[in-house]
């Protein structure tokens, strides 16, 4: 079974409330090396075999026309999960730390 990895963020010109709350609970949690925090999102697509030139070609076409909204957000990456962990699903389940 392989993964393709979606990663999307705002826009740089597009505010991101949910950033701007975590950089401010950052210090007050002792987290003071930390100057800005961008949220975005990542989507893992599982496929039956191997990940293909083919099925990353269209694992991007959805990345653009599905997953992410054009006007506020951009596809930063579409890439086959080759760590592992993330192509056994462990990495996708459990909180860091945890």
């Amino acid at each position: 079974m392989g993964r393709v990895v979606v990663e999307v963020m705002p826009k740089p010109e597009i505010l991101d409330p949910q950033g701007k709350a975590v950089v401010g609970a950052l210090p007050r949690l002792g987290f003071t090396q930390f100057s800005g925090v961008r949220q975005g999102k990542r989507f893992e697509l599982e496929v039956d075999g191997e990940v293909t030139p083919e099925i990353l070609a269209a694992a991007q076409e959805a990345a653009a026309t599905l997953l992410s909204n054009p006007v506020i957000e951009d596809v930063v990456s579409v890439a086959e999960a080759t760590d592992p962990a993330e192509v056994s699903g462990e990495a996708s389940g459990a909180p860091v730390g945890a």
